[in-house]
């Protein structure tokens, strides 16, 4: 049973996200949890997001991480193209309807490598180590661009840039910095409760699937919700598999100069879609989500498809 969960947990996570918006959204005697239920989403989602970080970054060895030339490529290639969209949203000339999908580009370039990629990383044959050094850069650097970003992408009523950069760095900084801090101490200062959360590390992968059924429920509240028609949603989803695609391709590229193609690859294509579908609830327009959403879809089938690739190489070489 735990077997078959673990091999179908992308479905499930969504089909049950699903299932509970349509049971809350349908049936009249839930109507009353509604509220309740909000918030225990709002607090629930970031601090499944900081156990899964805790979790991978309790396996981090200081003295492993050596920074390495492709780490910096791949931060400048993901930031100038945020940088470029932002500067597209800003000063071009985008129409409303537009305006959602490049929000949802910027979303998944933005958005930091996902913690499990160093485990798809290792069976490819990459080196998970270094895609853990990046993956901890990609979290510093999502930290600082995100609060200065998302307030000019999308103004918050009320508030001046100033104070929207604060609000949003008060709650993306300490959720994706404070992990690696709290890891570090842990490690320190509680060694026996450091060698319980490295023996169950697997458990990182559960939390994840936790946070995705609810990720997925509202990315399906989203779409039910918004006016957008459906054209709109499908090419937000497009906006989410050629952002998929482009990096994938420009990370094996990159990497392939310094002999680490697969895990570059790995570093700039898989995303951690949970943080970036409740980022792109919370702080831009809800719709956006859509392409953090597909993405979940897109980035688990090239790895599929690179995991049956490699199955087959070896195969064939026997």
């Amino acid at each position: 049973m735990l077997r078959f969960i673990k091999d179908w947990t992308l479905p499930l996570a969504m089909a049950a996200g699903t299932i509970i918006y349509l049971a809350f959204a349908c049936f009249d005697f839930l109507t009353p949890l509604r509220p309740a239920a909000k918030t225990a989403t709002t607090i629930l989602t970031p601090s499944l997001i900081f156990a899964q970080l805790l979790i991978t970054f309790s396996k981090i060895d200081i003295k492993d991480l050596k920074p390495a030339r492709w780490h910096l490529w791949l931060l400048l290639l993901q930031i100038g193209i945020s940088l470029a969209i932002v500067a597209l949203l800003t000063w071009g000339q985008v129409e409303v309807v537009s305006r959602e999908i490049f929000e949802g580009a910027l979303v998944c370039f933005i958005c930091p490598t996902a913690t499990a990629a160093a485990v798809i990383t290792a069976k490819l044959g990459g080196n998970a180590s270094s895609l853990t050094t990046y993956t901890l850069l990609s979290n510093f650097s999502t930290a600082i661009v995100v609060p200065l970003l998302f307030p000019i992408v999308e103004p918050h009523g009320g508030l001046t840039f100033f104070d929207a950069f604060l609000m949003i760095l008060g709650k993306v900084f300490p959720l994706l910095l404070s992990p690696f801090i709290v890891a570090l101490l842990i490690k320190a200062l509680l060694p026996r409760v450091h060698s319980l959360l490295v023996a169950h590390s697997n458990l990182a992968f559960y939390l994840w699937g936790v946070a995705l059924v609810i990720v997925s429920g509202q990315t399906v509240k989203s779409l039910c919700e918004s006016d957008a028609a459906g054209f709109i949603k499908l090419l937000i989803a497009a906006a989410g598999l050629a952002a998929c695609c482009l990096q994938f391709w420009l990370g094996r590229r990159i990497g392939g100069v310094y002999g680490e193609r697969i895990t570059a690859g790995q570093a700039l294509g898989q995303k951690n879609t949970v943080l970036a579908i409740w980022m792109a609830a919370t702080y831009l327009d809800p719709i956006t989500s859509v392409a953090p959403g597909s993405y979940v879809l897109w980035q688990n089938a090239i790895n599929s498809w690179q995991l049956w690739k490699q199955r087959k190489e070896q195969k064939d070489k026997q």
